[in-house]
């Protein structure tokens, strides 16, 4: 599905104590989602995902936060590409899970419909709407 540019997309707005999910360009406010995903329960399903899958080449997990992490929580995936979903909240309830030899956890799976709108920035959702594209495969010639 291509997506449409907005031109009245809103960039979330971002408070003080706001966990925010960097990634390049595209910022994402994950105290709001969390919170939105909180009042909408009807909206977002919890699936069941396996902790071996999980991407496990993040450099910067603060080794010392793993310990306190309560890995009943559910994890945050990202549509970030057409059919594929990246982790953008519980790198470290996935790495407790991990080395615990815990084999699933639960996770929401946020469509792009339902995680774009907490980019933080216009230029952000401006790109992401390019790159999203971008992703999509053209039809071939007959």
């Amino acid at each position: 599905m291509k997506l449409k540019r907005n031109k009245r997309f809103t960039p979330c707005p971002i408070d003080d104590e706001d966990e925010l999910f960097p990634n390049g360009i595209f910022e994402f406010n994950i105290t709001k989602m969390l919170s939105f995903i909180e009042k909408n329960p009807d909206k977002f399903a919890l699936e069941q995902v396996s902790v071996t899958e999980f991407n496990q080449n993040f450099s910067d997990l603060n080794e010392s936060h793993i310990d306190s992490v309560d890995i009943c929580r559910p994890v945050i995936f990202a549509e970030i590409a057409p059919g594929k979903y990246n982790l953008i909240d519980g790198n470290h309830r996935m790495e407790k899970a991990r080395r615990l030899g815990v084999k699933t956890m639960s996770a929401f799976k946020l469509t792009v419909e339902q995680h774009i709108i907490f980019l933080t920035t216009e230029k952000a959702y401006l790109a992401y709407v390019e790159y999203w594209n971008s992703k999509l495969t053209k039809p071939s010639a007959v």
